[in-house]
Protein backbone atom coordinates (compact mmCIF):
# COMPACT_ATOMS: atom_id res chain seq x y z
CA UNK A 1 0.00 0.00 0.00
CA UNK A 2 1.43 3.35 -1.07
CA UNK A 3 0.86 6.00 1.58
CA UNK A 4 0.65 9.74 1.10
CA UNK A 5 2.62 10.76 4.21
CA UNK A 6 1.60 14.41 3.72
CA UNK A 7 -2.02 13.47 4.55
CA UNK A 8 -1.14 11.74 7.82
CA UNK A 9 -1.34 14.19 10.78
CA UNK A 10 1.81 14.48 12.87
CA UNK A 11 -0.18 13.59 16.00
CA UNK A 12 -1.15 10.29 14.34
CA UNK A 13 2.44 9.65 13.24
CA UNK A 14 3.66 10.14 16.82
CA UNK A 15 1.25 7.45 18.07
CA UNK A 16 2.32 4.80 15.56
CA UNK A 17 5.35 3.56 17.59
CA UNK A 18 3.03 3.24 20.61
CA UNK A 19 0.63 1.07 18.65
CA UNK A 20 3.49 -0.97 17.24
CA UNK A 21 4.95 -1.70 20.67
CA UNK A 22 1.64 -3.00 22.01
CA UNK A 23 0.91 -5.06 18.87
CA UNK A 24 4.40 -6.54 19.09
CA UNK A 25 3.74 -7.53 22.72
CA UNK A 26 0.45 -9.17 21.73
CA UNK A 27 2.22 -11.11 18.99
CA UNK A 28 4.81 -12.32 21.51
CA UNK A 29 1.95 -13.58 23.70
CA UNK A 30 0.46 -15.54 20.82
CA UNK A 31 -2.64 -13.34 20.46
CA UNK A 32 -4.36 -13.53 17.06
CA UNK A 33 -6.69 -10.55 17.16
CA UNK A 34 -7.38 -7.40 19.15
CA UNK A 35 -10.26 -4.94 19.38
CA UNK A 36 -9.98 -1.16 19.33
CA UNK A 37 -11.29 -1.21 22.92
CA UNK A 38 -8.42 -3.46 24.02
CA UNK A 39 -5.95 -1.24 22.18
CA UNK A 40 -7.50 1.82 23.81
CA UNK A 41 -7.15 0.42 27.34
CA UNK A 42 -3.56 -0.64 26.73
CA UNK A 43 -2.15 2.51 25.12
CA UNK A 44 -4.44 5.02 26.90
CA UNK A 45 -5.80 6.48 23.65
CA UNK A 46 -9.56 6.56 23.13
CA UNK A 47 -11.08 4.08 20.67
CA UNK A 48 -12.38 6.78 18.32
CA UNK A 49 -8.88 8.24 17.95
CA UNK A 50 -7.41 4.80 17.26
CA UNK A 51 -10.01 4.08 14.58
CA UNK A 52 -9.38 7.51 13.03
CA UNK A 53 -5.61 6.96 13.10
CA UNK A 54 -5.97 3.57 11.46
CA UNK A 55 -8.37 4.94 8.84
CA UNK A 56 -5.52 6.94 7.26
CA UNK A 57 -3.98 3.62 6.24
CA UNK A 58 -7.07 2.00 4.72
CA UNK A 59 -8.96 -1.04 5.97
CA UNK A 60 -6.77 -2.47 8.74
CA UNK A 61 -9.60 -4.26 10.53
CA UNK A 62 -13.09 -5.70 10.16
CA UNK A 63 -16.23 -4.62 11.95
CA UNK A 64 -17.25 -7.21 14.51
CA UNK A 65 -13.86 -8.93 14.31
CA UNK A 66 -11.35 -6.27 15.29
CA UNK A 67 -7.78 -6.31 14.02
CA UNK A 68 -5.62 -9.22 12.99
CA UNK A 69 -2.47 -9.00 15.12
CA UNK A 70 -0.14 -10.57 12.55
CA UNK A 71 -1.41 -8.24 9.83
CA UNK A 72 -1.04 -5.15 12.03
CA UNK A 73 2.45 -6.20 13.09
CA UNK A 74 3.56 -6.64 9.48
CA UNK A 75 1.94 -3.36 8.47
CA UNK A 76 3.46 -1.26 11.27
CA UNK A 77 6.86 -2.93 10.90
CA UNK A 78 6.93 -1.85 7.25
CA UNK A 79 5.44 1.59 7.90
CA UNK A 80 7.93 2.36 10.69
CA UNK A 81 10.89 0.82 8.80
CA UNK A 82 11.50 -1.61 11.64
CA UNK A 83 13.73 -3.73 9.43
CA UNK A 84 16.15 -0.81 9.05
CA UNK A 85 18.51 0.00 11.91
CA UNK A 86 18.67 3.66 12.99
CA UNK A 87 22.21 4.33 14.15
CA UNK A 88 22.54 7.06 16.76
CA UNK A 89 25.33 9.19 18.24
CA UNK A 90 25.06 10.48 21.80
CA UNK A 91 26.67 13.82 22.69
CA UNK A 92 27.32 14.42 26.38
CA UNK A 93 28.13 11.53 28.72
CA UNK A 94 26.87 12.99 32.00
CA UNK A 95 24.35 11.27 34.25
CA UNK A 96 21.55 11.27 31.67
CA UNK A 97 23.86 10.38 28.79
CA UNK A 98 25.36 7.50 30.78
CA UNK A 99 21.88 6.18 31.53
CA UNK A 100 21.08 6.21 27.81
CA UNK A 101 24.26 4.28 27.03
CA UNK A 102 23.43 1.56 29.57
CA UNK A 103 19.85 1.32 28.29
CA UNK A 104 20.65 1.69 24.58
CA UNK A 105 17.07 0.92 23.50
CA UNK A 106 17.37 -2.76 24.41
CA UNK A 107 13.65 -3.30 23.71
CA UNK A 108 13.85 -1.63 20.31
CA UNK A 109 15.97 -3.74 18.00
CA UNK A 110 16.05 -1.18 15.20
CA UNK A 111 17.60 1.70 17.20
CA UNK A 112 21.14 1.60 18.51
CA UNK A 113 23.58 4.12 19.96
CA UNK A 114 26.80 3.42 18.05
CA UNK A 115 29.11 5.99 19.63
CA UNK A 116 29.25 8.74 22.25
CA UNK A 117 31.23 11.96 22.63
CA UNK A 118 32.33 13.93 25.68
CA UNK A 119 35.00 16.44 26.75
CA UNK A 120 35.98 14.76 30.04
CA UNK A 121 39.31 13.02 29.62
CA UNK A 122 38.46 10.32 32.19
CA UNK A 123 35.55 9.18 30.02
CA UNK A 124 37.25 9.46 26.62
CA UNK A 125 38.55 6.10 25.43
CA UNK A 126 36.23 4.12 27.70
CA UNK A 127 33.26 1.94 26.79
CA UNK A 128 29.98 2.50 28.62
CA UNK A 129 27.29 -0.08 28.02
CA UNK A 130 29.49 -1.41 25.24
CA UNK A 131 29.49 1.97 23.45
CA UNK A 132 32.85 3.68 22.74
CA UNK A 133 33.29 7.23 24.02
CA UNK A 134 35.34 9.64 21.88
CA UNK A 135 36.53 13.18 22.54
CA UNK A 136 34.10 15.84 21.39
CA UNK A 137 36.91 17.47 19.36
CA UNK A 138 36.88 14.40 17.10
CA UNK A 139 33.12 14.54 16.41
CA UNK A 140 33.41 15.19 12.68
CA UNK A 141 36.14 12.57 12.34
CA UNK A 142 34.07 9.70 13.72
CA UNK A 143 30.55 10.54 12.57
CA UNK A 144 29.73 8.61 9.42
CA UNK A 145 26.98 8.76 6.81
CA UNK A 146 25.34 5.77 8.50
CA UNK A 147 24.55 7.87 11.57
CA UNK A 148 21.66 10.24 10.92
CA UNK A 149 20.36 10.90 14.44
CA UNK A 150 22.00 12.43 17.53
CA UNK A 151 20.90 12.60 21.16
CA UNK A 152 21.97 15.85 22.80
CA UNK A 153 22.61 15.72 26.56
CA UNK A 154 25.21 18.49 26.92
CA UNK A 155 25.07 21.64 29.12
CA UNK A 156 22.55 24.16 27.77
CA UNK A 157 25.21 26.75 26.96
CA UNK A 158 26.94 24.26 24.64
CA UNK A 159 23.81 23.00 22.90
CA UNK A 160 23.66 25.40 19.94
CA UNK A 161 27.36 25.16 19.15
CA UNK A 162 27.24 21.35 19.19
CA UNK A 163 24.02 21.35 17.14
CA UNK A 164 25.72 23.47 14.47
CA UNK A 165 28.57 20.97 14.27
CA UNK A 166 26.15 18.04 14.05
CA UNK A 167 24.32 19.65 11.15
CA UNK A 168 27.61 20.33 9.36
CA UNK A 169 28.55 16.68 9.89
CA UNK A 170 25.37 15.49 8.18
CA UNK A 171 23.05 14.70 11.11
CA UNK A 172 19.40 14.94 10.03
CA UNK A 173 17.59 14.58 13.35
CA UNK A 174 18.35 15.70 16.92
CA UNK A 175 16.68 14.56 20.12
CA UNK A 176 17.44 17.52 22.36
CA UNK A 177 17.34 16.87 26.12
CA UNK A 178 18.85 20.26 27.02
CA UNK A 179 16.77 23.25 28.19
CA UNK A 180 18.09 25.26 25.21
CA UNK A 181 15.85 25.74 22.16
CA UNK A 182 18.34 25.16 19.39
CA UNK A 183 17.97 26.54 15.86
CA UNK A 184 18.69 24.38 12.81
CA UNK A 185 18.32 24.85 9.04
CA UNK A 186 15.26 23.69 7.13
CA UNK A 187 15.35 19.98 6.48
CA UNK A 188 16.74 19.16 9.93
CA UNK A 189 14.25 17.87 12.49
CA UNK A 190 14.63 18.58 16.22
CA UNK A 191 12.50 17.11 19.00
CA UNK A 192 12.87 18.98 22.30
CA UNK A 193 12.41 17.01 25.52
CA UNK A 194 12.84 19.19 28.60
CA UNK A 195 12.29 16.96 31.64
CA UNK A 196 12.07 19.93 34.04
CA UNK A 197 9.33 21.57 31.95
CA UNK A 198 7.42 18.28 31.71
CA UNK A 199 7.60 17.84 35.48
CA UNK A 200 6.43 21.41 36.10
CA UNK A 201 3.54 20.89 33.69
CA UNK A 202 2.57 17.67 35.47
CA UNK A 203 2.62 19.42 38.86
CA UNK A 204 0.48 22.25 37.46
CA UNK A 205 -2.09 19.87 36.01
CA UNK A 206 -2.25 17.91 39.26
CA UNK A 207 -3.04 21.10 41.14
CA UNK A 208 -5.39 22.84 38.72
CA UNK A 209 -6.94 19.99 36.72
CA UNK A 210 -7.60 17.19 39.23
CA UNK A 211 -9.04 13.96 37.90
CA UNK A 212 -12.76 13.73 38.60
CA UNK A 213 -12.93 10.97 41.16
CA UNK A 214 -14.32 13.08 43.97
CA UNK A 215 -17.53 12.30 45.82
CA UNK A 216 -20.59 13.25 43.86
CA UNK A 217 -18.87 12.67 40.52
CA UNK A 218 -18.89 8.89 40.66
CA UNK A 219 -20.38 7.03 37.74
CA UNK A 220 -23.57 5.13 38.29
CA UNK A 221 -23.01 1.40 38.57
CA UNK A 222 -23.39 -0.39 35.25
CA UNK A 223 -25.53 -3.45 34.82
CA UNK A 224 -23.61 -6.67 34.38
CA UNK A 225 -23.26 -7.61 30.75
Amino acid sequence: MELDQAKIPQATAKRLPLYYRFINNLHSQGKQRVSSKELSEAVKVDSATIRRDFSYFGALGKKGYGYNVNYLLTFFRKTLDQDEVTRVALIGVGNLGTAFLHYNFTKNNNTKIEMAFDAQEEKVGSHIGGVPVYHIDRLEEYLSEEISVAILTVPANEAQRIADRLVEAGILGVLNFTPARISVPEGIRVHHIDLAVELQALAYFLKHYPLEHEEGNEEEPKEAE
